[in-house]
């Protein structure tokens, strides 16, 4: 389920070895993106694609929606 962090948060959680994914279009990531973030576009968010993504380790997924 998802859950609204605060910057903090994330920061301790990132301390920890959480996992950091951004869903922006890859273009976006290009251009800029979080240091340390893994790309997995929403509209390529499946099964094969996290299955890279470590179960035992927390997950946060950042989009940045500027509209």
């Amino acid at each position: 389920m998802p859950t609204p962090i605060e910057r903090v948060h994330v920061q301790k959680l990132l301390e920890e070895g959480a996992q950091l994914i951004e869903v922006l279009p890859a273009k976006e990531y290009e251009d800029e993106h979080l240091p340390g973030a893994m790309s997995i576009p929403l509209e390529q968010l499946t099964q094969q694609t996290t299955a890279a993504l470590q179960r035992d380790r927390p997950l946060i997924v950042y989009c940045y929606d500027y509209q």
